[in-house]
């Protein structure tokens, strides 16, 4: 039974009460660097390790300086609660939190975050970094708010043994949206009881449907279809947007994507990674680079065999318009609370955590694509997993979400036209006018019209 409103802020402030204590009044000590991040069931011994290291060697190298480690064991949601919760005050503020680069806009709008860009101009390694991954860490301001410790890119996944029967290359590389359907199409007719491709759609499946969904069909449609970073207002659902809706229409219309009811299943995520990939039962799936981690012997879902069955193709434009490819990236970042009471302290420890060699064991160790350059190239760095290589390949043509405090009502807004076009029940057009409506209203007329 869903709880109600009183019971959910009652839930958040006794979440956001356990981050005030736990924290034990942040910044109390000037030789001491507070430092939070998020303990998960996947990252315990992983982000646990890692810190410990790197915290040893911070106090080796600055005598009479020490490093306390603040995990928080909660969920994504429940985290981010605690840390905003916690930097509201001095007294409560971490020196250094570890924050998902979707807050940082609204969060630096809040007066959570401190401008980083004092210290990044005096910091050779920034200019190691990629000019994506820059600019995904940085709010509406122009300022930077967050140092990138890796990314996350997105791609087609495909089955080259379902793709021999269909008669497709194992090299198989898609130049246009319509060579991906002819692909669909021709494993529909030669391979059946086989689902062709998986794109994500809907309202219950969350950002799996409009980021590594609609969005990977959008960007692939012009500059900046979504949000205007010049004029700093949303864009309308021009031509671009009903084209990503309608190929979103044409899966399922023509029975090349899964069954509605399966697609629009808020756990479609953990059935395509656990099932329907490794069984053989589906073809494509336009998805993220984490995929095989699930598949490793320590992963999930082991399936030894996934390397050589599994093949990896960029997502194309809509008509192979340069650059000819597409991603969306998330990631996580390390940022300075505006009221850290110790931020120079907490900055060197951000520069020891950021050398190239921690970067490099931090990116091989979480299975993180790099942002880093250097770190990308690094041969140790490319050989850690089978297609880290390729996806890493993909951040210089990535894109990252427009992170601003309204962009979750918009997020909604796209899920729903989705929903609607996937079920039938709109045409593309029609769905494309009704997330103008909801647009206008949730942005209050922030929105500039490029349909002519």
């Amino acid at each position: 039974m869903r709880p109600t409103a009183p019971l959910i802020l009652a839930a958040a402030l006794a979440l956001a009460g356990t981050a005030l204590t736990g924290c034990g009044g942040a910044g109390s000590d000037p030789d001491t660097v507070k430092v939070v991040y998020q303990r998960s069931t996947d990252n315990k011994l992983v982000m646990d390790e890692y810190l410990a290291g790197v915290k040893r060697q911070f106090e080796k190298a600055n005598p009479g300086k020490s490093v306390k480690l603040v995990p928080i064991r909660a969920a994504q949601n429940d985290y981010n609660t605690k840390i905003q919760q916690m930097m509201r005050s001095a007294k409560t503020a971490p020196d250094l939190v570890y924050e998902d680069t979707f807050l940082l806009s609204s969060d630096a709008a809040s007066g959570y975050l401190r401008p980083l860009d004092p210290y990044l101009e005096k910091w050779p390694q920034w200019q190691r970094f990629s000019k994506t991954a820059k600019e995904g860490v940085k709010a509406e301001d122009g300022r930077t708010y967050g140092v990138p410790d890796g990314t996350d890119t997105r791609g087609l996944w495909f089955n080259k043994e379902i793709f021999a029967r269909a008669g497709l290359p194992a090299d198989w590389q898609p130049r246009t949206w319509d060579e991906l359907l002819d692909a669909a199409r021709a494993v529909k007719r030669k391979v059946p009881g086989v689902i062709p491709l998986n794109v994500y759609t809907g309202k219950a499946p969350g950002e799996a449907a409009v980021m590594q969904g609609f969005q990977m069909l959008l960007y692939g449609t012009g500059a900046d279809p979504l949000y205007d970073r010049a004029a700093k207002k949303w864009v309308a659902g021009g031509r671009g947007f009903r084209d990503a809706l309608e190929f979103v229409r044409t899966v399922y219309a023509e029975k090349l994507g899964p069954d509605p009811s399966d697609a629009l299943d808020p756990n479609v995520g953990t059935v395509v990674y656990g099932e329907w990939l490794p069984e053989g039962r589906l073809a494509i799936a336009l998805d993220g680079s984490w995929l095989g981690q699930n598949w490793l012997p320590t992963g999930g879902r082991p399936w030894p065999r996934w390397s050589e069955v599994m093949g990896q193709a960029a997502m194309p434009t809509r008509h192979g318009a340069p650059p000819g490819k597409v991603s969306l990236s998330g990631g996580w970042t390390w940022a300075l609370p505006a009221r850290s009471t110790n931020p120079d302290l907490a900055w060197r420890f951000l520069e020891t955590l950021q050398t190239k060699e921690n970067a490099l064991q931090w990116d091989i160790r979480g299975a993180q694509i790099a942002v880093r350059e250097d770190v990308a190239g690094d041969l140790a760095y490319r050989t850690s997993n089978p297609g880290v290589a390729f996806f890493t390949d993909l951040v210089p043509y990535t894109h990252y979400r427009p992170a601003l405090p309204v962009y979750p009502q918009v997020s909604a807004a796209i899920g729903e036209a989705m929903e609607a076009v996937t079920t039938g029940d709109s045409s593309a057009a029609e769905a494309a006018r009704a997330y103008d409506e909801k647009l206008r209203s949730v942005t209050e007329g922030a929105v500039v019209d490029r349909s002519r």
